[in-house]
């Protein structure tokens, strides 16, 4: 056979493995897929977003004693105390970003660590689930969560040495490799398995666990309130075992999928495009639609027979592809879209004490007292405090958030990626120029606040926040998809850090209609941005690849 025959025939080898899974109907493993990946990233989100409540927690039981001191007024309004009342951390919530040296950055940076550690797995999982296989790396990721989960929640200052706010961010910084890791490793993967018509569902169905997570997180935090209330109410320092508890949890969703993670099977795209077994690859579709009528989401098969190069494919020469404008442009429009969304996204999920004081879930209103400037906060047991934020936080996450995936995962594949994300920025857009021009009447204003703020949280969410992880799984080539994906992710991470630890410290008191500004521009640009990027909506992957030629010899 001529060397042009052996490459026609192989070429169409792969052709027909491609098109079976891209045509195949929804089924019993691609549900599994989608359990799978959904299950981590479940935990990702629980993860990232549980740190928000568990710091001031952490602050309360180590720095209270230390910060809080004086007493409050005598005849204080609604209390009518004929004698002084002394601030104890039983009683006042300590000010941290106040008393501690560098407060503000301090928390910024305890929020942000573990989006330094994301940044930094999503890049080294994205490069190496190209490098290695899919397959060898998925798992792992879920190995470092659990190990990290474990020692957050055990962690403990040092007597002489580090503090505990220093050891839990070291912590918390390699479990953002972790879940740094499943962004590429989990949108590759279920998009390779996926069929064209339901592929922007199914990926847009792993991220809504994001959530699912943030919102099981909040029920965590006021289920064990309110199961421990008495015993906190007589002993702020119970606080610590909530915190502890709240944060061990997460190691439960990444224990349960840690066995069909290490168990799912490399995909017959990577199996054919960079190994080049286009046998193996054909027999491995043809389980995989087999196993789609097996009414089981545990279903696999035993991969014994290890894919072997049977012809040669195009190597990875990652500067060669991404050097031409129409491949780079795609990388630029994901990353910065990426970007954009997320400094906005964080910079305002975990810095939320300022809606909580709007929506008044953030302790009693304050009071007035004579021989008082102004009003003053009151006393109030921490007990019911912190059980409080805890009921504002997830009444938070309704407010548009877990609502919002899941239209998106209702109505991806019919107005598609690009349209969604459009309208998403542009929403959000207005929504943050409005509260930013109408600040100082809309603050004190709860239900007309509550509505913008809800209609910029559903848009969020059906808008960027999904489609920006949506579109790099799919409009890269097999040999790069992992490693595109990972930088797009990456560079969502560094505009996280920007949010919360650049503008994060500003976002308080008359800065705020700044910051909003701020926030509302950088979301236009995403708008914009989104022009770089391809519609994949109806299209193979090898479509989107921007690749005529694979297999050369």
């Amino acid at each position: 056979m001529s060397a042009a025959s052996h490459i026609a025939t192989e070429t169409q080898k792969r052709a027909q493995a491609f098109a079976h899974l891209d045509e195949a109907r929804l089924g019993w493993f691609h549900l599994r897929a989608v359990v799978v990946a959904g299950v981590g990233f479940f935990a990702d989100a629980y993860d990232i977003f549980v740190i928000g409540q568990a710091l001031p927690m952490v602050y309360q039981v180590y720095y209270g004693p230390q910060y809080i001191s004086g007493s409050y007024p005598v005849g204080m309004s609604g209390i009518n105390n004929t004698v002084k009342i002394d601030k104890t951390p039983q009683n006042t919530k300590v000010d941290f970003a106040g008393k501690y040296p560098d407060g503000a950055n301090m928390d910024a940076w305890l929020k942000a660590s573990t989006n330094w550690g994301n940044f930094v797995g999503q890049l080294g999982f994205g490069y190496l689930g190209d490098k290695l296989g899919r397959k060898k790396m998925y798992g792992v990721e879920l190995i470092i969560m659990i190990v990290c989960t474990i020692g957050s929640a055990l962690v403990a200052p040092m007597a002489n040495g580090f503090s505990i706010l220093v050891l839990l961010s070291i912590w918390r910084f390699f479990l953002g490799i972790g879940i740094g890791g499943d962004y590429p490793m989990s949108a590759t993967i279920t998009s390779e398995f996926a069929n064209v018509r339901y592929r922007g569902m199914m990926l847009s169905a792993v991220f809504a666990m994001q959530g699912i997570g943030i919102m099981i997180g909040g029920v965590v935090y006021i289920i064990t309130l309110s199961a421990m209330h008495d015993r906190i109410a007589t002993d702020y320092t119970q606080l610590d075992i909530v915190w502890r508890i709240a944060l061990g949890a997460g190691v439960i969703p990444a224990i349960g999928a840690l066995y069909f993670r290490l168990t799912i099977p490399e995909t017959p795209r990577f199996t054919v495009d960079v190994i080049g077994d286009t046998d193996k690859a054909q027999s491995d579709v043809e389980k995989v639609l087999a196993l789609n009528n097996v009414q089981s989401v545990a279903s696999s098969w035993n991969q014994d027979e290890v894919a072997t190069a049977k012809v040669a494919v195009r190597q990875g020469d990652f500067m060669t592809y991404f050097s031409q404008w129409k491949n780079f442009k795609v990388l630029l429009g994901c990353a910065y879209c990426w970007f954009a969304l997320d400094v906005a996204w964080y910079g305002l999920s975990l810095n939320q004490s300022t809606v909580l004081n709007l929506i008044q879930f953030n302790g009693p209103p304050k009071v007035t007292a004579p021989g008082v400037t102004g009003s003053i906060a009151q006393p109030y047991n921490v007990a019911d405090l912190f059980y409080n934020i805890a009921v504002g936080n997830l009444i938070i996450a309704f407010c548009g958030t877990v609502p919002g995936y899941w239209f998106t995962v209702a109505f991806i594949e019919k107005f598609g990626r690009l349209p969604i994300q459009y309208f998403g920025f542009a929403v959000i857009t207005a929504c943050l120029v409005v509260l930013a021009v109408m600040w100082d009447t809309i603050s004190k204003q709860q239900t007309n606040f509550l509505i913008v703020f809800t209609i910029a949280q559903f848009f969020f969410q059906f808008g960027p926040n999904t489609t920006t992880f949506v579109i790099p799984g799919e409009v890269f080539p097999t040999r790069f998809r992992s490693t595109g994906h990972g930088i797009s992710a990456a560079m969502g991470k560094v505009g996280a850090i920007v949010g919360i630890q650049v503008v994060g410290p500003n976002f308080s008191g008359n800065n705020i209609p700044t910051v909003l500004y701020a926030f509302a521009g950088v979301m236009a640009t995403g708008f914009f941005a989104t022009y770089l990027c391809p519609e994949p909506k109806g299209k193979t992957l090898e479509e989107l690849s921007n690749e005529d030629e694979v297999i050369i010899a």
